[in-house]
């Protein structure tokens, strides 16, 4: 069994998940026409992954949102190929997409170190432009934060994701009897005895059609594409978002968040997922969990209660299903060693190909090494 330790969580305040800038290449430096000189290329930019980056610091360092790289030095009688114009640099976490301003993807940051060109510097004059430099690109461009939790709690308004949070994680995101209490992403870091630390990201609240932009729409799910791992957490007692719309169980809920998903990018349904029927201390609740738990196992037999267009066309498999009381923290210690478990189990599931390519490597060294000749050995008759 997991050991845990008392579970603490970080609140980022005034969490930054997007940001816009002006970025510009520098200018390409003179060429020297009488003697034939070159000048200097201007200086490009550059988004670079760097972790314990945010695009916070960007935004607080960088008020202006300007960035400008070097001019190319022009060409003299001293030196005749102008210097390079210096590099801008802009470091952003890992976990960034960068677009232009019509939504053309320039690049990705994945791991430290990335590098995103994303204005290239005018070209230094020479013979074939007359002497006459190249002025640098000039762009707006956008950092989007989409790599934010190893866990991304899915759900509804009001389905308890903030008050889940808390009761594993002693963090204190706004909670109210209301929908749409979460407005930003909160996220919180749970900390284990041997020094594990897993981040859990409360995600604002999905509604249904969001994958066309309804309510915080794309702003939610972009930021699930980049979570390693969903944590599905339903009313076990159903809900009903508005006076003016239908109530729907438990299964519904589970149903409709998955086709959410799936409309928005087939992918973000084959996530591995965890369900958490929250709010157990509610009257009738053990006959609500045994009535999802049969939905759950023949979901087919259940469509007819979804509206038409809204049944998925694969069905969301959990690999845990764990019914708490965040109010009262029945099933919160089993669900963090569940939580643990998915996590750890997917990590071995990535390191195996790398152990497997690791001692193949090593068997075709030791192969060789065996069929190499020894000098001045007699071959047989």
């Amino acid at each position: 069994m997991v050991q845990l330790s008392r579970i603490c969580c970080r609140k980022y305040g005034n969490f930054v998940d997007n940001v816009r800038l002006y970025v510009r290449g520098g200018s390409g430096g003179m060429g020297l026409p009488r003697l034939g000189g070159q000048g200097g290329h201007g200086g490009n930019v550059w988004v670079v992954a760097k972790n314990g980056g945010t695009l916070k610091k960007i935004k607080d360092k960088y008020p202006q949102k300007r960035f400008v790289a070097g001019v190319g030095l022009n060409s003299s009688i001293r030196a005749l190929k102008g210097e390079k114009g210096k590099d801008e640099e802009i470091y952003a976490p890992v976990g960034i997409t960068v677009t232009t301003d019509d939504g053309k993807v320039l690049g990705e940051l994945n791991a430290e170190s990335d590098r995103v060109l994303v204005a290239k510097g005018g070209k230094g004059g020479s013979i074939h432009s007359a002497f006459q430099p190249g002025k640098g690109q000039t762009k707006q461009i956008r950092l989007d934060l989409k790599l934010i939790a190893d866990l991304g709690l899915v759900g509804f308004p009001n389905a308890g994701k903030s008050s889940l949070l808390t009761a594993m994680s002693h963090a204190t995101p706004q909670i109210a009897s209301y929908a749409f209490t979460t407005l930003r992403p909160e996220i919180g870091k749970l900390m284990y005895k041997d020094h594990k630390q897993i981040s859990v990201a409360d995600l604002p609240g999905l509604i249904e059609g969001a994958h066309l932009n309804k309510g915080m729409g794309h702003k939610f799910l972009k930021h699930v594409e980049r979570t390693k791992q969903l944590l599905f957490v339903v009313d076990v007692c159903g809900f009903q978002l508005a006076n003016n719309m239908p109530f729907r169980s438990a299964f519904e809920a589970v149903q409709l968040l998955t086709k959410e998903l799936e409309l928005y990018k087939k992918e973000l349904a084959s996530k591995p997922a965890l369900l958490v029927v929250n709010k157990m201390d509610l009257p009738d609740a053990d006959e609500r969990l045994a009535e999802l738990q049969e939905q759950l196992r023949n979901p087919n037999e259940f469509a007819d209660l979804l509206p038409d267009g809204m049944i998925p066309k694969n069905n969301m498999v959990f690999r845990h299903v764990v019914p708490v009381s965040a109010s009262t923290g029945f099933g919160i210690e089993h669900l963090k060693t569940c939580i643990r478990n998915s996590l750890d189990e997917d990590a071995d599931m990535a390191a195996e190909p790398i152990h497997q390519d690791r001692l193949q490597a090593l068997r075709q060294t030791a192969r060789a090494k065996t069929s190499t000749p020894i000098w001045g050995s007699t071959g047989s008759a």
